[in-house]
């Protein structure tokens, strides 16, 4: 459970926004999301190597 303490005079934009900061970093709709569709260990496999090739791909073009 995720608890966020409103400080005296703070907006509740503020605490909004800190609430869904801290919310993103457990990644509990991460986890949600990859868990509807099961994925097999090679198909993810191969899309980690995917997505390593690309931003080695991307950061050397930068260099």
């Amino acid at each position: 459970m995720i608890i966020i303490n409103v400080k005296d005079g703070e907006s509740l934009d503020k605490a909004l926004k800190r609430f869904k900061k801290k919310f993103e970093k457990t990644g509990v709709l991460r986890e949600l999301r990859s868990r509807q569709a099961y994925e097999k260990k090679s198909v993810a496999r191969r899309n980690v190597v995917k997505h390593a090739v690309y931003k080695q791909n991307m950061f050397a073009d930068n260099a």
